[in-house]
């Protein structure tokens, strides 16, 4: 296993300015990739979690000002903003005579709120899907350049040992894993993120009219 490592260590070493800037790219990306990942999975877990945990409230009690204080600790559950946003633009009419007219401009504040958490959920998940797309032919650059080099180095030598071939190929191997390494992951969370994003803004359409509901009866 220790040779194994310094034959790997001491590929890089000799790896060419072409390639070298390749696998530094495919890092880059595989880094941020993770980073977006692990952000994302936590922030859209919890809004599913506290979306589902406040929905179970809001069909458990009748009063909206109940409901209102519950959106206290469900802060990053998506559908308690939307309420909340209904909420305060529900308080904002105060005596106002017209119901249609107030009906209206809740359901306004609910879907401008709707698609803001949406832009909330969505940000920087479509570069997973760049990075899915990219790396595989990123590394497949970095694959066709070790390749040259190999036949290079045969016509400078005039000789096509495995000795003359190997550096060339293992280049081209390298950055081949590394663009399959970026790509997968990123393509995985991805799908799975668009899936779970998608959940909650079917949710939010859904009983966005039942919050509008329940603030028209207060008016009427």
């Amino acid at each position: 296993m220790f040779t194994s490592k310094i034959g790997f260590f001491s590929l890089l070493a000799d790896t060419g300015p072409v390639v070298l800037l390749v696998l530094v790219v495919l890092l880059l990306f595989s880094v941020l990739s993770w980073t977006i990942i692990i952000v994302k999975a936590g922030s859209i877990g919890r809004a599913m979690s506290e979306s589902r945990r406040f929905l179970d409230y809001f069909f458990d009690v009748s009063s909206i000002d109940k409901v209102f204080g519950e959106t206290e600790n469900c802060r990053n559950g998506s559908l308690a903003r939307v309420f909340r946003a209904g909420y305060v633009e529900y308080r904002a009419l105060g005596e106002m005579k017209d119901p249609r007219r107030g009906e209206e401009r809740i359901a306004r504040a609910v879907r401008r709120e709707a698609n803001e958490e949406s832009k909330n959920l969505s940000r920087y998940v479509p570069f997973l899907a760049t990075v899915g797309n990219t790396a595989p032919f990123i590394g497949l650059f970095g694959t066709v350049w070790g390749i040259m080099n190999s036949f290079m180095s045969i016509g400078v030598t005039q000789s096509a040992s495995l000795a003359t071939v190997a550096p060339g190929i293992a280049e081209a191997l390298v950055a081949t894993a590394a663009g399959l390494g970026a790509a997968i992951p990123a393509v995985i969370a991805y799908n799975y993120f668009t899936q779970q994003i998608n959940t909650i803004e079917r949710d939010m359409e859904d009983f966005s009219g039942e919050f509008i509901k329940s603030f028209a009866n207060e008016l009427g």
